[in-house]
C-alpha cells in the first residue's frame, strides 16, 4: 500500500475503487475516464459528460487518500462525515439548500425501496452503532462487513452512502489486518441483494464480499505485496 508509482498498486486502487462505487451510483463515466482524470486531470475527447460524476471521481482519490492515511485511527463519527463531505464538495448536491454536505441528513429517504432511519434518529444510531463496533475486542471480515449492512441500513446522509460506507469498509479491514477489497459493477445485483437480506441470511453479502476479497488478494500477488 506504500507504493504509490504510477501503475503500481496505489494507482490500481484509486482507478478501479472510483470507477467501481462511483459507476454503482449510476456514473456514467468509463473506466478510460476515470483513469485519465486521475493519471492527467483530463478525460480525453468525448461526448458530453455531467460535471458531477467528474467531481465525484476526482473527489473520491481524495478519499482514498484520507481512508489510507487514517487506516490505523479509530472509526468515529467525525472520520465518516469527512469522507461524504469530501466526496460531496463542488458538487450540485452541495449547493442545495436542504442537503447537507458533511452532515447528516435533513429529510427521510429510502434505499431499494426500503424505509431507512428518520432523520432526527439518524445521530443516536450512528453514535450506537460505532460505539458498538469500537467496542468490540477485535475485529474480524464478519464484524466489518456487519457494519457496513448497518451502515447502510440507517443511511446517515442524504446521498453517498453507498460510496462511503464502501470507504470505510475499506478502511476498516486496513486497520485490523483483513485483506480489503472492492465492490465492482459487475457484482452490484449480489451486493444489493446481500444488503437487502441481511437480517434474512448473511451469507448472501459475505460470500459476496469475499469474492471481491479473493479477486483484491489475486491483485496483490500479481503486484507482489504480502505473502
Amino acid at each position: 500500500m506504500s507504493s504509490i508509482t504510477s501503475g503500481g498498486i496505489y494507482h490500481h486502487i484509486q482507478v478501479e475503487f472510483a470507477y467501481n462505487s462511483n459507476h454503482i451510483e449510476g456514473s456514467r463515466l468509463t473506466h478510460e475516464q476515470t483513469r485519465l482524470i486521475f493519471e492527467t486531470n483530463t478525460i480525453g475527447a468525448t461526448d458530453a459528460v455531467r460535471v458531477d460524476d467528474v467531481l465525484e471521481t476526482a473527489n473520491h482519490f481524495r478519499c482514498v487518500d484520507t481512508i489510507i492515511d487514517s487506516a490505523n485511527r479509530h472509526l468515529t463519527e467525525r472520520l465518516i462525515k469527512g469522507l461524504h463531505a469530501q466526496l460531496k464538495q463542488g458538487t450540485t448536491d452541495s449547493r442545495k439548500s436542504w442537503f447537507a454536505v458533511g452532515d447528516y441528513k435533513r429529510l427521510p429517504n429510502e434505499v431499494g425501496g426500503r424505509e431507512t432511519a428518520a432523520p432526527e434518529e439518524v445521530a443516536g444510531r450512528m453514535a450506537e452503532l460505532i460505539a458498538g463496533y469500537e467496542v468490540l475486542p477485535s475485529r474480524t471480515f464478519e464484524d466489518v462487513v456487519a457494519f457496513h449492512a448497518a451502515f447502510e441500513a440507517v443511511h446517515p446522509f442524504q446521498d453517498g452512502n453507498g460510496r462511503v460506507g464502501r470507504l470505510v469498509m475499506f478502511k476498516e479491514c486496513l486497520r485490523n489486518g483483513i485483506t480489503p477489497f472492492i465492490i465492482t459493477d459487475e457484482v452490484k445485483l449480489f451486493y444489493y441483494r446481500g444488503l437487502s437480506q441481511w437480517n434474512q441470511e448473511r451469507g448472501y453479502l459475505l460470500d459476496t464480499c469475499r469474492a471481491a476479497q479473493d479477486a483484491f488478494a489475486e491483485v496483490l500477488r500479481y503486484f507482489r505485496i504480502g505473502g
